[in-house]
Order: structure tokens, then C-alpha cells, then sequence
């Protein structure tokens, strides 16, 4: 250990490295295509206006034409696949997402709008892993503690089926939306 210490003692930190020099360069100390193979080759990527959809439409050009079996496209199979490819190019991209702030959405009368109305076996694992850690650390049991009960994950399974645990549950939408549902909501 101590020399896995002197060794890494020995290897200089960013804070230590030395400052870069920043230059600015104006348009006229450019070198031209000819000068600088570097700036044609920049160009030429720009020109290059979405690889991935250019590479996306040749492997699905690619896909349709071996689903044949070695037998060419028809003239109107190649027609329709150029409509295809042509309607798939003139798409809208998105390049940038819209900033989103998430909404809680509210448990009107008991009903729960994200996901099925009972819990799942991940949040019954969650709650119970939880609950078993508070009580093997001395947290007080909200039930009588059962005579089979050999382990606090036996009494946390107990308090889960009576509903006795005071715990919400947040279910999280893939656009950051939430619902807040309090355990008494979920079927047993």
C-alpha cells in the first residue's frame, strides 16, 4: 500500500501541468486548400451534411434489395424504395431536445395514471430491502411482530401486505414527468 502511494506521489497532478498558450488567428493568416490539407478536409465534412442518415439509408437500401433472395428489385420494388428513401431524407431532423421542467402529476381519487395499479416487483423489492434495513437498525415495527418472523424481511413483508408502511411511491415518466402514489392507493 505505502508503495502504491509513493508511486502515485510521483505522478504530476493537472493543477501542476503547465499553462497553453492561446493564439488568436485572423482570416487572413488562414492558408488556403492548396497551402493547408487540413482546412479542405474540414470543408469537405461540412459538406457532408448527416453521415448517420446517409449511412442509415444505404444499410436499409441494403436490407431490402438481399430480402429477394439474389433476385433483382423490379423496376416498380426500386421505384418504391427510392419513394421510401426520398420521403425518409425529407424528414425533419431534431437536433436539439427542448428543455423539459418536470410536472408532478396529481393522485386524483385514488387513481394512478402512471404504470399498473399495483406495485411492481421492483418496488415491492425496494420498499421491503428498505423497510428491513430500518428495522434491523432499531426502527420500531408498525405491527405486532408475527410468531413466524425469523428475520426483520419477514416483518417488512408482513407490513407490506397490511398496507402499514408510511411510504410513497414516485413513478417517473421518461420526460422527467412524476407521480407522487401513496401505498394505500395500489391493489393488493
Amino acid at each position: 500500500m505505502i508503495r502504491l502511494y509513493n508511486v502515485l506521489r510521483k505522478i504530476p497532478y493537472l493543477s501542476e501541468a503547465p499553462e497553453t498558450e492561446v493564439m488568436e488567428i485572423t482570416e487572413e493568416e488562414i492558408p488556403t486548400n492548396e497551402e493547408n490539407p487540413i482546412t479542405e478536409e474540414i470543408i469537405d465534412a461540412e459538406v457532408e451534411t448527416n453521415a448517420g442518415l446517409t449511412k442509415a439509408l444505404d444499410t436499409y437500401r441494403k436490407l431490402i434489395e438481399k430480402k429477394v433472395d439474389a433476385e433483382p428489385l423490379t423496376e416498380k420494388e426500386q421505384d418504391e424504395l427510392e419513394k421510401k428513401i426520398k420521403e425518409i431524407e425529407d424528414r425533419e431532423i431534431v437536433e436539439t431536445v427542448e428543455d423539459h421542467v418536470p410536472v408532478e402529476i396529481p393522485c386524483e381519487k385514488e387513481k394512478i395514471t402512471i404504470g399498473p395499479p399495483t406495485l411492481t416487483r421492483f418496488e415491492k423489492a425496494r420498499i421491503m430491502g428498505a423497510r428491513a434495513l430500518q428495522l434491523s437498525l432499531g426502527a420500531p415495527p408498525f405491527i405486532p411482530i408475527p410468531k413466524t418472523a425469523r428475520i426483520s424481511l419477514d416483518i417488512s413483508m408482513e407490513e407490506l401486505e397490511q398496507r402499514v408502511i408510511p411510504i410513497t411511491i414516485r413513478r417517473v415518466l421518461p420526460n422527467g414527468d412524476y407521480q407522487n402514489i401513496p401505498i394505500d392507493y395500489f391493489e393488493k
